[in-house]
């Protein structure tokens, strides 16, 4: 039984438009907190965006997300799920980064992440740009390799940008790859679509064994198809789940700095999460969520349901 110290705030107990804002009505703990040992699952915001290259905003998703999240309940209402009794959960709060330095962003996620699973506490991520996600990756794969699902309308393989930056938001997971956080034959991306460059994101991923379900194969298959081959592509080792809020069309995702129309519904947005189960997650992010494109908050929305799915599946793991 779930301590009741790390259960959320019930909207029986208190409006959901009163008291602090945090991950789905979880308690704040800061790093030194007493009681962070007992955390099973932490929600972490990254509110940062240095890796975007053309319409930042991601930098406030983290905050809009908090907010939104206090309409999570206790329930899957069609998983039937209840994480928060499954899995000791609580809101770590953010990274405190450094908003003009990349690299030395980038060390401070890499360190705040290290410290987090250096406790046995597995990372659900709130975004942040895509760049997000390989400072990430270098703490959760600090003991090898990991597999990753990844749902995003772009591979982020490219080998870099303007004539040789080499850390946006659109090459995070080719240097993942260069610097043995992925395990290659173990990735598969849905939902690549829009047009391009070139081909050079593509050939590298071909040449390394890089599964690519672009958006036509996605919806000509379906969900389930999908899904089924990517989990056997992912095994039953280690694996990250990264999920760019750019994946779902922008009809239902305005929110987001690089929209691609074409894309999967609300609805399909979280079939794919459940279709997850039996994955072993040792960590997941939802990333590019930009409050300014989407004022309403319906994308942000829309991520923090996601996330919600996400954390059903986390707790559903038995290796943890």
């Amino acid at each position: 039984m779930t301590d009741p110290f790390f259960l959320p705030v019930s909207g029986f107990e208190l409006p959901r438009f009163a008291g602090p804002a945090t991950f789905m009505r979880l308690p704040h703990l800061t790093p030194d907190h007493p009681r962070v040992p007992e955390v099973d699952i932490g929600l972490i915001g990254v509110p940062w965006d240095s890796g975007t290259t053309n319409r930042p905003g991601p930098r406030h998703g983290p905050r809009q997300m908090r907010d939104l999240s206090t309409m999570i309940r206790a329930e899957n209402g069609a998983t039937r799920i209840r994480p928060f009794e499954r899995a000791t959960c609580a809101d770590l709060g953010d990274v405190t980064i450094n908003p003009s330095d990349i690299q030395d962003s980038m060390t401070r996620i890499t360190e705040f992440y290290a410290r987090v699973i250096g406790q046995g506490i597995r990372p659900l991520t709130a975004g942040g740009d895509h760049l997000t996600s390989l400072p990430v990756l270098r703490a959760v794969a600090s003991m090898g390799p990991v597999g990753m699902i990844h749902f995003d309308s772009h591979t982020d393989l490219f080998h870099s940008y303007f004539g040789g930056t080499m850390y946006t938001h659109g090459t995070p997971f080719r240097r993942a790859v260069e610097e043995g956080l992925l395990d290659p034959t173990r990735v598969c991306q849905i939902g690549v679509r829009g047009s391009t460059y070139d081909r050079e994101d593509r050939d590298f991923a071909a040449s390394v064994g890089i599964r690519i379900i672009e958006i036509e194969e996605f919806h000509a298959r379906g969900v389930d198809d999908v899904m089924e081959e990517a989990r056997a592509i992912a095994g039953s080792g280690p694996t990250y789940v990264s999920y760019d809020i750019d994946f779902v069309d922008p009809a239902f995702a305005p929110g987001t700095g690089t929209p691609e129309v074409g894309g999967p519904t609300s609805y399909q947005a979280l079939q794919v999460v459940r279709a997850l189960r039996g994955v072993d997650i040792v960590g997941a992010d939802v990333v590019e969520v930009s409050p300014p494109f989407d004022a309403s908050g319906a994308t942000a929305y829309l991520g923090v349901q996601i996330m919600f799915e996400l954390l059903c599946m986390m707790v559903q793991s038995d290796k943890h």
